[in-house]
């Protein structure tokens, strides 16, 4: 090969290396932090599905790593500031462990607004995302909101089949509302985390507590409670609203195509999706708990009627708070009890 032929090759390649960043495939690489153990459901059959599902939409550019059980420090109620902080790329949390800044969401949490339908919940979640909620996630992008199977009532050794049961009994509550739902059944509620709830009902700190079956498997509930209780139905008392976000400027400087892999994993579709996935891990939850030898009440219809009835004015302490806020919340309850039902129908 003459000189001049091997020089023309070597600039060339020279050329090509010195272009090679801008046309090559880039990797991009999310810390997901969530509060929960790694075999936990909600990580094993929703946060690494959808992750891989992102990582494929975008042809291998994107990686998501999962920190399970706050392994990258801090308390679960720090994780939605986490995530506007950039302290982490992504979170999947739970609204709740906020209390009162995700207000307008809440009205998914009140009892009787929800009662045993995840899916269709989700479904609501998203039709009125961009018109009534999202105003109050500023600093995060939102990739997905949903709720769990419903609050059912977890008793250490007190059998429960009426609200006058609950007087002066001590439970773990799940978010503010959650705790105006206790105390309407007469009992007092104790804040905390869930993953604190295992020893705290070993040691008496509560009596009980108000969580869905879900969680009876990742934290062995089975073994810290003798009753599992819940309405006709499935209906349940009210439930907890989680979200999986990322910081908003991470987003903002993501490329449109990259953008694009996480709506597309992201979509409605997949809202219908996670709740089908709590409501049949919640059914795995209370087989658990049933083979451990614990009792699983399902109250009658007019046992059930005389909790809605108990709890109904959770909804209207819900209203007058949060319209002294400006918040239009006979409005947004009317809304949610509307498009929950639509969305059941049409599955």
């Amino acid at each position: 090969m003459k000189l001049g032929a091997l020089w023309k090759m070597v600039l060339a390649a020279g050329i090509a290396m010195a272009e090679a960043p801008a046309t090559q495939a880039q990797d991009y690489t999310f810390k997901l932090h969530h509060f929960l153990g790694a075999k936990a459901p909600a990580q094993t059959q929703m946060l690494e599905p959808w992750a891989r599902a992102v990582e494929g939409n975008s042809g291998g550019r994107v990686k998501i790593e999962i920190f399970p059980a706050m392994t990258l420090g801090g308390r679960p109620p720090e994780l939605v500031q986490q995530a506007r902080d950039g302290v982490v790329d992504l979170v999947w949390t739970v609204n709740g462990y906020t209390p009162g800044a995700f207000p307008r969401t809440e009205v998914f949490e009140l009892p009787t607004v929800f009662r045993n339908d995840p899916a269709a919940a989700n479904l609501a979640l998203y039709d009125m995302f961009e018109g009534d909620l999202a105003p109050e996630y500023k600093g995060l992008e939102v990739m997905f909101l949903h709720v769990h199977a419903g609050m059912g009532i977890h008793m250490r050794d007190q059998e429960v089949r009426r609200p006058a049961d609950l007087i002066g009994v001590k439970l773990r509550i799940p978010s503010r509302t959650g705790a105006w739902s206790i105390t309407a059944l007469g009992a007092i509620p104790v804040a905390m985390p869930v993953p604190d709830l295992p020893p705290a009902l070993q040691k008496g700190v509560v009596d009980g507590a108000f969580i869905p079956w879900e969680i009876i498997q990742p934290l062995k509930i089975e073994e810290q409670t003798r009753y599992q209780i819940e309405g006709f139905g499935k209906e349940r008392f009210g439930t907890s609203v989680f979200q999986v976000s990322m910081n908003k400027r991470r987003w903002d400087d993501l490329p449109e195509v990259i953008q694009q892999a996480f709506r597309d994993a992201s979509d409605r579709n997949w809202w219908r999706e996670v709740g089908n996935i709590w409501r049949a891990t919640d059914d795995v939850g209370i087989e658990l708990a049933v083979d451990a030898g614990n009792v699983h009440i399902t109250l009658g219809e007019e046992e059930t009627r005389a909790f809605r009835d108990a709890l109904a004015p959770v909804v209207d302490r819900w209203i007058e708070e949060v319209s002294s806020r400006d918040i239009p919340g006979t409005a947004l309850v009317q809304r949610a009890r509307a498009l929950i039902a639509a969305n059941a129908t049409a599955r």
